[in-house]
């Protein structure tokens, strides 16, 4: 065997599948007795309503390059893109709204239509060649110098700053905090821009879809592809200990840094191995899944329309909110993410009823309960919501962490996204997928790019390790 792929989330299928595709023997191994890691959905044979483990919406993965080099529509991927991919309501009824056409949303910010059109038109008419600079490691040459450049001025800045010398009115700035907030970073942070521009770009250039019947068909296509291919995939393969990993060429890691840390006993050496147990955990999140009987009341008409719904309100709201997790302090009003499939995917529930998906952010250790704060928030701008619940299904970080190891405490990100941690991710490396031990690499969300459904850290692994150990002849 050329290479073993430890762990099926999107990173190690797609590890796996890019050296397939070189024309190498490669076997997936995973711990659970389903795949998909962080990209699953419940079985619709136990209850009508589909609900998503994890992620649930994937502007990055309709616009990741490597995603669309597989044409994953052919195994049966069928992206449904809502009418709005983002509203961010007020309380006095009205909403800022993230369109596909940045004409439309810049009509819908007032005073700010000229200053938000400057700042988003150049990255959105240029996001292929921009994803070809920021969907990798930071430590590269670049194609794209001047474009890599402009984003890199308006990234490095922290989002209270880009947003108070940008915009001058409350719902631009609410727009921007509420996507920065995606970041994990308090808003104050040096670089918690860098996700908001992410986030606005992919909108306007790809959208915010998501798969008709649930994440699984996400997980499910891109194993059908790496089947064609040849690979192997094996469930319930747990692997303790790195002696347990065989004599394959290449061994790819779709593991956190703390995960291989514990793993690695004395099969890395120990400067290596603190540093990988020292790498900052992110936030960790509180999640919550409806079943409802009718559609969130929403007061802004936004809303109804919107697949994705962030509420926090305005901008020092927001703010407040991620500062104090940042503190280790639960916030009384958290900013919370919601997502409500079932308003255009009808597969997700049962006739005249519907799903939702919603979390937010928690301190790291904190036992919190966060459903009461959640649902104030929800009911604050839909009164009504809680006549409509007819189910919930409350995931707390262990309970994140027990249906998936790499959610460490609770974690999404595969650790933290400072500026410092998306350069040196896990440690600082031209190469930060390879490991000081001959043939181990890791290719989870604690690598470049980081967090997100988009298989890029898998892709650049599988890379790494065709031009070392598996150049050349396979098995």
């Amino acid at each position: 065997m050329d290479a073993l792929i430890v762990g099926s989330g999107p990173n190690g299928l797609a590890a796996a599948i890019t050296i397939a595709r070189a024309g190498r023997s490669v076997r997936v191994v995973e711990a659970k007795s389903t795949i998909g890691g962080g990209v699953r959905s419940s079985d619709s044979r136990a209850s009508p309503f589909i609900h998503d483990h994890c992620s649930a919406i994937y502007p990055l993965g309709v616009g990741s390059p490597f995603f669309r080099s597989l044409e994953l529509e052919r195994l049966g991927l069928e992206w449904i893109h809502p009418e709005v991919p983002l509203a961010h309501p007020f309380d006095d009824g009205s909403a800022a709204v993230l369109h596909r056409s940045i004409d439309e949303t810049c009509r819908g910010l007032g005073e700010d239509e000229a200053a938000y059109r400057r700042l988003m038109e150049p990255l959105v008419s240029h996001w292929e060649s921009l994803a070809d600079e920021i969907l990798r490691p930071m430590l590269h040459l670049p194609r794209h110098p001047l474009l890599l450049a402009r984003f890199g001025l308006l990234a490095i800045q922290s989002a209270t700053r880009l947003v108070r010398h940008r915009f001058r009115g409350p719902a631009a700035r609410a727009l921007f905090s509420g996507l920065a907030a995606h970041s994990f970073l308090p808003l104050e942070a040096v670089a918690s821009s860098a996700v908001a521009l992410l986030l606005a770009t992919l909108g306007h250039a790809v959208g915010w879809p998501f798969p008709r019947g649930g994440a699984q068909r996400i997980t499910d296509a891109l194993a059908a592809h790496l089947r064609q291919l040849g690979g192997v995939i094996e469930t319930d393969c747990p692997i303790s200990d790195l002696r347990d990993l065989g004599n394959s060429r290449a061994v790819l890691l779709d593991l956190t840094a703390w995960q291989l840390a514990r793993l690695a006993g004395s099969g890395l050496r120990d400067s290596y191995r603190r540093r990988l147990a020292a790498f900052p955990h992110g936030p960790a999140v509180f999640k919550i899944d409806y079943a409802l009987d009718a559609p969130i009341p929403w007061r802004a008409e936004a809303c109804r329309r919107a697949g994705t719904v962030h509420l926090g309100g305005t901008h020092a709201e927001i703010a407040t909110a991620e500062g104090s997790v940042a503190r280790g302090l639960p916030a009384a009003r958290p900013f919370v993410l919601l997502a409500q499939q079932s308003l255009f995917d009808p597969t997700r529930a049962p006739a005249g009823k519907h799903t939702a998906w919603a979390y937010c952010h928690i301190p790291r250790g904190c036992a919190i309960d966060a459903t009461e704060a959640i649902e104030a928030q929800i009911e604050r701008f839909a009164p009504g919501f809680q006549r409509c619940i007819l189910a919930r299904q409350v995931s707390a970080p262990a309970n994140l962490e027990s249906a998936n190891a790499n959610l460490v405490d609770g974690d999404i990100s595969g650790g933290g996204a400072d500026l410092w941690h998306l350069i040196a991710r896990p440690t600082l490396s031209f190469v930060p997928y390879r490991t000081p031990r001959r043939g181990l690499y890791m290719c989870s969300s604690s690598t470049p790019p980081g967090a997100g459904v988009h298989g890029m850290c898998g892709f650049h692994a599988a890379r790494a390790a065709l031009g070392r150990e598996l150049a050349g002849g396979g098995n």
